[in-house]
């Protein structure tokens, strides 16, 4: 399949520009389109071209009615562009690059936008269909039979909760890194302007915040809902030198894997674990480089057992050795990875549609060394990681 698929994206694709606005708390934030405006006019202001030279467009966003895509970008012109609404759940963003960089790379089109954005509500994420099945009923029957109850926290929280203590089980591990991973976050957040959450925190007060699953999963160890908005420019290499855009960086492989068979039975693998594995070895294969080359990592950590569990997923490390990558200090500033030094979902905030993008202007930041303080020094390769249950996951490789 992947050669399949290399045959048929015959050209490079670069990513010329990003823009984000920084996230806020529901209810704190702009109407969604006003947020898409903002963030698509400063990636085509980084880019340094205009919407008229767009030939496609992908919106990403779970939370809206149909073509909430069009509504946002009619703010910024109305070309008469194909825009594609996406919703892959919490790895829309990343899905919507993918498909951005198929469409470039394919040879379809020079030029392609990618917005994500989102402008969520207060409190746990719901379903807004209660008078049809959900994507989501099955993944209660497997947690029962996996000894892991759904409760009143609500699936996310549950279904991450216990990959988490599964994790602790197999590996005797213990439930400070998932501490420490929340404590190391909020650190880098506070050198991120764009981060909402920079007050920086201790491990007491992680563990001995309220628990949101039995036994071990803590309020701090989850991130917040967040609004807000990101957006990318995709393009060819002919297109870049047409216009004169320099600071280019690749997409230098990607891959996007859903669930299969062996994603049932774990709790691990039920929150993506597998599906990580197979995305990150595609996007591997087509960038001819592996985990040893990475400098700087944005993943998904929506939960910081996932964060954990996704070390090992991409290939950080080995086995049962996240516990010794983070006490060994290679998961953040002078380690072998940085991880998440935007403040990831945890710190920076987490609006669903927009997340896979605004870890794409991230870690472009880094390669472009325009990240400010929170600079990874030397950055020339980056892995971005983008999961959502129901399930997708999207892994791509970036390089200077």
């Amino acid at each position: 399949m992947s050669e399949r698929v290399n045959e048929c994206m015959s050209e490079k694709a670069f990513v010329a520009g990003v823009g984000m606005v920084k996230f806020a708390k529901p209810g704190a934030s702009e109407n969604y389109d006003e947020m898409t405006e903002k963030a698509v006019r400063l990636a085509l202001e980084d880019a340094g071209v205009g919407y008229g030279d767009v030939q496609q467009a992908y919106a990403s966003y779970i939370y809206g009615d149909s073509t909430c895509g069009q509504k946002g970008l009619y703010r910024v012109g109305e070309t008469g562009i194909p825009i594609i609404n996406v919703n892959n759940n919490c790895s829309s963003g990343s899905t919507a690059l993918f498909l951005a960089r198929q469409a470039v790379a394919g040879g379809m089109v020079d030029c392609a936008l990618v917005v994500g954005f989102e402008q969520m509500q207060p409190g746990a994420l719901g379903s807004n269909w209660n008078d049809r099945p959900s994507p989501f009923e099955d993944f209660g029957a497997r947690m029962d039979r996996l000894g892991y109850p759904i409760t009143k926290a609500g699936p996310a929280p549950c279904v991450f909760g216990a990959g988490g203590m599964e994790y602790l089980k197999r590996y005797d591990a213990d439930p400070a890194i998932f501490g420490k991973v929340a404590v190391k976050t909020r650190s880098h957040a506070g050198r991120n302007p764009f981060a909402l959450f920079t007050a920086p925190m201790t491990l007491e007060e992680v563990m001995t915040s309220p628990v949101i699953y039995e036994p071990h999963l803590t309020r701090y160890m989850a991130c917040p809902p967040t609004c807000g908005a990101a957006a990318a420019i995709v393009c060819s290499a002919a297109f870049a030198k047409k216009h004169g855009i320099g600071q280019l960086v690749e997409i230098a492989g990607q891959g996007l894997a859903t669930d299969a068979s062996d994603s049932w039975d774990s709790a691990i693998n039920l929150v993506g674990a597998q599906m990580t594995r197979r995305a990150a070895a595609t996007a591997y294969e087509q960038a001819g480089l592996g985990p040893e080359d990475v400098q700087v990592v944005e993943l998904h950590d929506c939960f910081t057992p996932n964060e954990v569990i996704s070390y090992e997923g991409l290939g950080l490390c080995g086995e049962g050795e996240a516990s010794k990558l983070i006490a060994d200090g290679d998961n953040t500033y002078g380690g072998r990875y940085v991880v998440n030094p935007s403040g990831g979902l945890m710190s920076k905030g987490h609006p669903i549609g927009a997340t896979g993008v605004a870890q794409c202007a991230e870690l472009c930041w880094h390669l472009r060394g325009q990240a400010g303080e929170r600079q990874v020094e030397g950055a020339r390769v980056a892995l971005q990681h983008n999961i959502g249950l129901g399930g997708a996951a999207v892994v791509t490789l970036y390089r200077v």
